[in-house]
């Protein structure tokens, strides 16, 4: 089989190493890649929002799956396109994809299917949603409706802060059409889960769980990140607690996608947040997470393709999935300044890393034969190994063999 993946993060690193174990696959292009996808597969130079340019590429090139890895395709509608020709291609539809490209979308979703989650009011006018502030307490949570990079959520703790977000969204439009309209949540104040599932065919097929990392800073401190460290599994998730899941949100989900009419084939990432021991949704995505895909997929013991094939087919088997009893943990090496603005283009040197060590690429390319950082998440130091602790031993032991200037990392990731 030819495989085509689409983007360029640590997930999608992680997805072509999975998938260049499949023995059904001879050869796996990268759209456009990075300098590590270069490693197990063929970089292509077009972006993963060039829907028209990848549908060209994946007829010309007669490719066999296509793996959407990020979720602005998805939401543009590339699945709906690339079925139109006839190709088989993972992720759900332009329908479906709108539980993470809107906002209001999916919190319409949770109500009017009876999923927990936060209280909520929605607005396109600045003043409207400003007379709004006096019906919530503080803290709040303001979110641009559509996609802003992970940058379009805010806690505001007091009114002067809400006003001064509503403005910016607004009025200034930071994040032109994606913040036409917001979303004002109450705060939920609890403990942080995500769970990734398969969907398809009317049934809802958890991942093995995972606990990751937004915080910039050692103890969760400072501005929120993409993800700076992720393990696998979670000991939050005990079985009383996936009891109540499937009961208040799983089956509410699937239920909701038949009223609807939502023909959802792919990953749904659920992101939760648990309030005196009870779930309630923070948010959906539509694709694999990163960092969660670096700590999952090594775990995975069954053939991936198998399982986006029948997941297309609607043939997918929750026996399917085979697990590792193995725990795994990654750690993100960081440019200085991220989140916010940091310099690219610094030099990699990676010296001998021991067997232990798996390295997935973030933000990286190669210029000439230079391999150089080119984003704010650099690079996935992972380990699997048989206890938890041993596996962060093994990458503490081995980062500092990586180097580039202005090298960041946090040295708490998976301690407790």
């Amino acid at each position: 089989m030819k495989i085509l993946v689409i983007g360029s993060g640590g997930r999608e690193h992680t997805l072509c190493w999975k998938i260049s174990q499949s023995k059904k696959v001879n050869k796996i292009y990268c759209a456009p890649g990075n300098g590590g996808t270069k490693e197990v597969a063929e970089n292509i130079n077009i972006a993963a929002n060039d829907i028209d340019g990848l549908l060209e590429f994946a007829l010309k090139n007669k490719i066999d799956l296509t793996v959407v890895g990020p979720e602005e395709p998805l939401v543009l509608g590339i699945v709906d396109k690339f079925e139109d020709k006839g190709l088989k291609i993972f992720g759900p539809n332009k329908d479906c994809a709108q539980l993470e490209g809107s906002k209001e979308f999916s919190k319409k979703f949770m109500d009017k299917h009876g999923i927990p989650t936060a209280k909520y009011k929605s607005f396109t006018e600045y003043y409207d949603a400003k007379k709004a502030l006096d019906e919530f307490s503080y803290p709040l949570v303001i979110k641009a409706d559509g996609l802003c990079l992970g940058k379009g959520v805010f806690i505001c703790n007091t009114r002067e802060e809400a006003e001064d977000v509503l403005k910016n969204i607004l009025k200034d439009r930071i994040f032109g059409v994606e913040g036409n309209k917001i979303v004002i949540e109450e705060y939920l104040d609890g403990v942080e889960a995500s769970l990734l599932c398969f969907v398809t065919n009317g049934k809802i097929i958890p991942l093995e769980s995972a606990k990751d990392y937004k915080k910039i800073y050692e103890g969760d401190k400072g501005p929120n990140t993409g993800g700076v460290g992720c393990y696998s599994p979670s000991p939050l998730f005990t079985s009383k607690l996936q009891e109540k899941i499937n009961k208040s949100v799983l089956s509410k989900i699937i239920k909701g996608f038949e009223v609807d009419g939502l023909d959802f084939k792919g990953i749904l990432f659920i992101g939760f947040m648990i309030v005196n021991n009870e779930p309630k949704v923070l948010e959906f995505n539509v694709r694999f997470g990163d960092p969660e895909t670096e700590v999952l997929l090594p775990r995975l013991e069954s053939d991936i393709v198998d399982l986006f094939i029948k997941t297309i087919d609607k043939s997918l088997q929750e026996s399917d999935l085979l697990w590792s009893n193995k725990h795994c943990v990654t750690v993100i090496l960081t440019s200085d300044g991220y989140p916010d603005k940091y310099s690219k283009g610094h030099e990699i040197t990676i010296g001998e890393l021991d067997d232990s060590i798996i390295l997935f690429h973030n933000g990286t390319k190669y210029d000439e034969e230079k391999l150089v950082t080119n984003g704010g998440r650099v690079l996935s130091v992972t380990s699997l190994d048989k206890g938890l602790k041993q596996a962060r031993e093994n990458i503490y032991n081995n980062i500092n063999k990586i180097d580039f200037i202005g090298s960041k990392y946090r040295v708490d990731i998976a301690k407790e």
